[in-house]
């Protein structure tokens, strides 16, 4: 004879895919069953990723110190918001709602943050321009990234003081 407990735990472990089973035939409507013709079709959902842009300026390469570079952090709106990847200064201004302060990657803004970028981290501590510690796949990434902004963002500058100690 089983015990009390047992009884409860072989209960639960067949009840659990019974209800699951009933709820994917009652409530989840089958991929296969075809949609009823008034009811209007969804859009596509739009990329997070921007596609290449055509009007981006002639690279510029005017000198910043990284002490210059922190005010174009976002936290001034009179001044535009940049990201240096490599010692490149980018100007991301018109993707505040991504470099804007406390958005998803203003830890990059008004720094350079290789090492992050090539570590795909957020991590302020990673935030930082020494990438040399960074294995052949991270420098891969970081290449990527470098190459994604330069298709993206206008380049307004070189980092004149990047630590010594990057390739």
């Amino acid at each position: 004879m089983l015990e009390p407990e047992s009884l409860v735990i072989y209960g639960f472990a067949l009840a659990i895919p019974a209800v699951y089973l009933t709820y994917r035939h009652f409530y989840v409507p089958s991929r296969a069953t075809p949609q009823p013709a008034s009811e209007p079709t969804r859009k596509p959902l739009k990329s997070i990723m921007q596609a290449p842009r055509e009007d981006l300026a002639p690279p510029k390469d005017d000198p910043y110190t990284t002490e210059e570079l922190k005010q174009y952090n976002g936290s001034n709106r009179n001044l535009p918001i940049y990201v240096a990847i490599k010692g490149t200064i980018f100007d991301v201004s018109h993707k505040s709602d991504v470099y804007g302060p406390g958005r998803s990657y203003s830890i990059f803004a008004g720094k350079d943050g290789s090492k992050g970028l090539g570590m795909s981290s957020l991590k302020p501590e990673h935030a930082i321009a020494d990438y040399s510690g960074l294995d052949e796949k991270d420098r891969k990434v970081l290449d990527d990234w470098h190459s994604f902004f330069s298709k993206r963002y206008n380049i307004v500058g070189k980092v004149v003081d990047p630590p010594t100690s990057s390739l």
